[in-house]
């Protein structure tokens, strides 16, 4: 391959990077993942080493070259996607991290998260930012490092640290540039949705130096051009920035106000198109910046459902039901139904829109008669049922319907799982051809900067369907499934 019209999208996740390459015909010429370890230095603790994943990014990058059988030259823009929350500080000269990062998952900040509520502060930081307490934002494992590391804050109110989540990270290592976008800075807690801008009436409640913090550029821009890699040729411009879920809507083409998606792995993130109005929810969801392009901010609103194919992997794992995750449909399929069986996926406790951590996993309805089989059954039908939960209280903030689902992730290729999902929502459930949707999103991001793609009509065009779902149901039998469910939510 001659050209250098292809694109790189670089997805660091939480559990390893993938490095896909696009052509200007959205055909994924080749993908390499490279996984790194978690580091668990208490019990709810998670951290990760910075240098750890940048390696994992030049050996995925440079594996997808070889797998491709192309030179670096070869990439007209970077595109990056990321793990959203995550967060570190590192030395504005020299680039050394002060300590690891703080991932996502990290629950340290528990206690600190609790006295701001005990302070008053909540509907402060729900207002401006979009976001509740808790220790899932970045803001709050900011200030703890700052806390912990000695001499660090003192450091940074000089200006000698630079604060950022992944994305920031990785384009200071790719091209000396501190630098963020919006999606990624919405999820921080130090952000003003409405104003766009760094809050420093937050940063100062969390005690975290603004002079830290990086550029909000937009979601597509040239953010600055490689250099001293070694893996990559020097001069490339790394032009796309996105949070993993924003470049999933986008890469979903959903642009239009009402469209939504739903990523079904680990657990399952629900995201839908809310235009150019922020809307502040009234139904435990969360509000967040899509993307930023040119001067127009798109908004979304956000649900989380903290189980999804980990229900399929405890059958798997614990129970022991089959040997392969994808094993559970034929196993499901050979029932008719679930027998009256109701299952609830809050093994973790229960997420948007009933946000009840004590809740717990529940198995409702068993009988004599009840099998293997229709536990699979059930297991399934209560992962479609939260998302069916997660976008009825979306759609009532929207106050629009939803025309149609597009769906995505590894449980979206469960085609039993996918009509049933169709069935309780009454809408279409549409699969898209190419599944790696996250580094899609960030591919299209960098090509518009470069001038791949003239604009996201084009984007459009090139998302194609691999299947839909129609709904096929009758009306009783769904409203007795969401019945069964209302109830079974209720005891867990």
């Amino acid at each position: 391959m001659e050209s250098n019209e292809l694109v790189l999208a670089i997805d660091q996740g939480t559990t390893g990077t993938t490095a896909l390459l696009l052509d200007p015909l959205v055909n994924v010429v080749a993908a390499r993942n490279v996984e790194f370890p978690n580091h668990f230095p208490r019990p709810g603790w998670v951290e990760h080493d910075p240098d750890e994943i940048w390696r994992s990014v030049g050996q995925a990058v440079h594996g997808a070259l070889d797998a491709a059988g192309v030179k670096g030259d070869s990439i007209k823009a970077i595109g990056i996607t990321n793990q959203r929350e995550t967060v570190l500080f590192w030395d504005r000269d020299s680039g050394q991290p002060i300590h690891r990062a703080l991932v996502w998952q990290d629950r340290r900040t528990t206690d600190l998260c609790r006295e701001l509520k005990l302070a008053g502060h909540e509907d402060l930081f729900r207002s401006r930012t979009g976001l509740v307490l808790d220790p899932y934002f970045s803001g709050t494992k900011a200030r703890w490092l700052l806390d912990h590391v000695e001499g660090s804050r003192q450091r940074a109110l000089r200006g000698e640290l630079c604060l950022g989540t992944i994305d920031s990270y990785l384009t200071w290592r790719l091209c000396g540039e501190h630098v963020t976008d919006p999606s990624n800075a919405s999820r921080t807690l130090l952000f003003d949705l409405h104003r766009m801008a760094w809050d420093h009436e937050l940063c100062e409640i969390l005690r975290v130096p603004p002079q830290s913090l990086p550029r909000v550029g937009r979601s597509s821009e040239i953010y600055g051009l490689t250099r001293g890699l070694g893996f990559l040729p020097d001069g490339i411009p790394v032009a796309g920035l996105a949070g993993d879920q924003q470049a999933a809507l986008f890469g979903q083409a959903c642009f239009q106000p009402g469209m939504a998606k739903s990523t079904y792995g680990t657990g399952a993130f629900v995201l839908l198109n809310t235009g150019s109005q922020a809307i502040r929810s009234r139904n435990g969801m969360l509000s967040t910046v899509a993307w930023k392009l040119g001067d127009q901010v798109t908004y979304a609103l956000e649900g989380s459902a903290f189980i999804a194919g980990a229900a399929v992997q405890w059958l798997r794992d614990q129970m022991g039901f089959f040997h392969s995750s994808p094993q559970v449909e034929a196993l499901a399929a050979s029932v008719p139904d679930s027998g009256g069986l109701v299952f609830v996926p809050a093994m973790a406790g229960l997420g948007a829109p009933h946000w009840k951590p004590e809740a717990r996993g529940l198995l409702s309805g068993i009988t004599r008669g009840t099998t293997r089989a229709h536990v699979c059954r059930a297991v399934l039908e209560g992962v479609a049922l939260q998302i069916a939960d997660i976008l009825t209280a979306m759609s009532s903030d929207a106050g629009r319907s939803l025309r149609e689902l597009r769906v995505d992730g590894g449980a979206s290729r469960n085609n039993l799982l996918m009509q049933f999902q169709a069935d309780v929502l009454g809408v279409p459930c549409v699969r898209p051809t190419v599944s790696e949707t996250t580094a899609l999103g960030s591919a299209f991001l960098a090509g518009l900067a470069v001038g791949i793609w003239d604009d996201p009509d084009a984007v459009s065009r090139a998302w194609t369907e691999d299947r839909s779902f129609t709904p096929s149901m009758e009306p009783q039998e769904v409203q007795a499934h969401l019945e069964a469910w209302s109830q079974a939510v209720g005891k867990a």
